[in-house]
């Protein structure tokens, strides 16, 4: 499959477009040459570092204070995450990618998003092509080379099983030698089980647990786990953790104001998973992966906890044998649905969370400030438990640089817009190019940080894909001769060292767009009708995740109505292909039309804070007899970490701050530089997948027959020899590679 952009890309080439020049080249395309030489210097360390790789998930900038910006709400404290950053370097231009999947993709390969096909979050329609495949040089793979213990915690998600050959041993065979986390069938976290485990109907506890008596609840009952163990609960009036929520945490279901009995309720459900409290727990360890039932306790911890306790067991395994390690934590917190977590893992003046409503902007914002606390706290614990840390007067200092340990703390994309704090723009977070959706923290400690710079910032130009480059630098290796294929990364050792380094990158770099589906699929419309104006995305990847976030599901399997004027009209329950058809079944049935948030978004800033933005999707247009209009726009702006006006403000790239048409002298030149680099980048990815190249190493050989055959004895469904992409992997995959053995795609 070609993406639009491959093709617009391909096209301006063709014509001439903009006076393009070649496409990059893989090494350090977009590098100062001198700072490149730069870091090529300095003494080697004889010990290699160990590495912890903290990824948390849907915390943007608005979202902390790390960056003193008076977000309205204030962002909430986050003390130890600032002990990290008062012992280290702050990065304050550092570029994500708009997606969760797409940014972790970046980030393991060191290759941006086209070059992988991982291009948006994932979701059980898309196919293996768009998962990181197993011919990927990824960090663990790197690391194990240079002899490293290797383990990923918590959130997975560029992968799932339902289109993936090897099923939930997919992390083992990216190259992890253990992993303990969630591979959720949509790739989020599944609903809120509004019956509290079987004990009320749907819809009775909204927030996945039966309340106190101050909530409509009760405070006392019987809590049973999943052998049919119980013990009689009772707690005060309007408790802080009343016996409800406490049952909950502890794995049990609650029966209220009733007692211990043998054997327990017939109605109780141990299968039903909820959100972030019951979860699919996968273990990949020696060769081996297995699912952790939903009735086992470790499937019915607080996913923050677990991971935490996972990678504390897992560390003080690899101290106790002295070889270097890499362990990446990675949080789904404050990921939707929102829960509020456990009380031990919130400060003592925590506003009470019970009975919150999470349909308000109110309930949102306490939930996702209690969550991202809770993240706090189990960072601080994992720290204090592994030895990186200690404690002085209550207060946390990182001690790692002792046991030659690097601490990278990072985020994944932009808040979700209903969770933005102004002065950031609800309109343009996660799921876009724009400053809320791709700036996020990025702060590093410990091992090979000059003690000099602690608390320092870093203002160069930094993209999540540099930190592949780091990774594999610390532990020796040059990431370029040891990976075959193009990488999108530079280095970053220097600012380490200094840092005032000059910047490494001229450019910064991001997308988003539509992942692979069979046969040109796409994910269906989601209109969400509360936000101000009406918007349509096709990023939620199903109904639920859809419903999760608050939106009306327009896709195959619709169900309800909408608000159409006066009135609400059924939806159709075949459903639509393209949000601009569902604004015109809007518009037909007499109501108002809202706005189409783009598929595809990709954006390229240079060092002087130039920003140029292209989105592309099917707008809605009332003129079209199909209410649809491929639309292509590209917007000019200049950003920044600092507003010259407001100080205390960032200066982003808000619909008003869009620099109109025509531009002046220097204006039009930053456009051509940017256009230029955004098409030259784009077009140095040859499409090969469809001449037979599944392994993307740039060649149609037997290399690739062989692996064809490989992943046909796996399966019959998708895999990334499934050439034609039509879901399938079969003998017609087989003939197209045959046909093309020989073709080389590289540049």
């Amino acid at each position: 499959m070609t993406h639009l952009w491959k093709t617009l890309a391909m096209t301006a080439l063709l014509a001439g477009g903009a006076a393009l020049a070649a496409a990059p080249a893989p090494a350090l395309a977009d590098a100062n040459p001198a700072a490149v030489a730069e870091a090529k210097g300095g003494p080697k360390k004889p010990k290699k570092p160990n590495v912890l790789l903290v990824l948390t998930d849907d915390i943007g900038m608005d979202q902390q204070r790390l960056y003193g910006y008076n977000s309205v709400p204030p962002a909430p404290q986050i003390p130890n995450v600032e002990a990290l950053q008062n012992a280290g370097l702050t990065f304050r231009n550092a570029w994500t990618m708009p997606a969760c999947s797409t940014a972790r993709g970046v980030l393991y390969t060191g290759r941006y998003p086209f070059r992988t096909e991982l291009e948006a979050a994932l979701g059980p329609s898309d196919l293996a092509n768009s998962m990181i495949s197993p011919y990927e040089k990824t960090i663990p793979k790197l690391l194990s080379k240079a002899g490293y213990a290797t383990a990923l915690f918590g959130k997975f998600h560029v992968g799932l099983q339902g289109n993936n050959p090897y099923g939930i041993g997919m992390v083992q065979a990216l190259g992890w030698d253990y992993f303990n986390g969630w591979l959720d069938e949509t790739g989020d976290p599944s609903s809120i089980d509004t019956t509290a485990g079987g004990v009320g109907d749907t819809g009775d506890y909204p927030n996945g647990y039966v309340p106190g008596s101050a909530n409509g609840g009760s405070d006392s009952g019987a809590c049973y786990n999943a052998t049919g163990l119980c013990k009689y609960l009772q707690t005060a009036a309007g408790a802080k953790n009343p016996a409800g929520r406490m049952c909950r945490d502890d794995g049990g279901i609650f029966v209220p104001d009733e007692a211990c009995t043998s054997p327990m309720p017939g109605n109780l459900n141990f299968e039903t998973l909820s959100a972030h409290y019951v979860s699919p727990l996968v273990i990949n360890e020696n060769g081996r992966a297995y699912s952790v039932p939903p009735t086992d306790k470790r499937s019915r911890t607080f996913r923050n906890v677990e991971q935490t306790d996972a990678a504390i067991a897992w560390i003080k395994k690899q101290q106790s044998k002295g070889k270097p390690w890499f362990a990446t934590v990675s949080t789904a917190t404050v990921h939707t649905p929102m829960q509020v977590p456990p009380v031990d893992t919130l400060p003592p003046d925590a506003p009470d969370g019970n009975g919150v409503d999470l349909e308000t902007t109110e309930g949102k914002i306490l939930a996702a400030n209690q969550m991202i606390q809770a993240m706090d706290h189990e960072l601080g614990r994992l720290l204090l438990a592994t030895g990186l840390a200690t404690e002085v007067g209550n207060q946390l200092v990182l001690t790692a640089a002792s046991s030659n340990t690097m601490v990278i703390y990072v985020n994944d994309n932009g808040s979700l817009g209903s969770q933005v704090r102004l002065p950031f723009d609800p309109t343009r977070a996660k799921g876009t190019a724009y400053q809320t959706g791709v700036w996020t923290p990025m702060v590093i400690a410990g091992a090979r940080v000059n003690p000099l710079n602690s608390g320092k910032n870093v203002e160069a130009l930094v993209n999540i894909a540099d930190l592949y480059e780091l990774i594999g630098n610390v532990a020796g290796i040059d990431v370029r001769k040891n990976n075959p294929r193009i990488v999108d990364s530079v280095p970053m050792l220097p600012y380490l060292a200094n840092n005032e380094a000059p910047s490494l990158r001229n450019f910064d770099f991001n997308l988003v767009g539509p992942n692979i589906q069979a046969n040109g699929g796409i994910n269906g419309p989601c209109q969400f009708p509360g936000s101000n104006p009406p918007s349509c995305s096709q990023i939620p990847v199903t109904k639920g995740v859809c419903e999760d976030n608050g939106g009306t599901w327009f896709g195959p399997g619709a169900t309800g109505s909408y608000p159409t004027g006066n009135t609400s009209t059924p939806i159709p329950s075949e459903g639509f292909t393209y949000c601009c058809q569902v604004q015109q079944w809007i518009a037909q049935n007499g109501g108002t039309p809202g706005t189409v948030i783009p598929t595809t978004s990709l954006a390229v800033r240079d060092k002087l804070g130039y920003k140029l933005v292209r989105n592309q999707w099917n707008n809605y247009d009332p003129s079209s007899e199909t209410g649809c209009q491929q639309t292509t726009e590209d917007e000019l702006y200049i950003v920044g970490e600092k507003n010259p006006i407001d100080p205390d403000a960032p200066l982003l790239d808000t619909a008003n701050r869009l620099i109109p048409t025509p531009y002046n002298q220097l204006q039009q030149a930053k456009y051509n530089e940017l256009s230029t680099y955004m098409n030259d980048t784009l077009a140095s990815e040859p499409d090969c997948l469809a001449k037979g190249d599944g392994n993307d190493d740039g060649v149609v050989d037997r290399e690739d027959l062989r692996n064809y055959r490989k992943m046909v004895r796996m399966t019959i469904k998708s895999s990334w020899y499934d050439v034609n992409t039509d879901g399938k992997t079969n003998s017609e995959d087989e003939k197209i590679i045959i046909q093309n053995l020989g073709t080389s795609c590289k540049n």
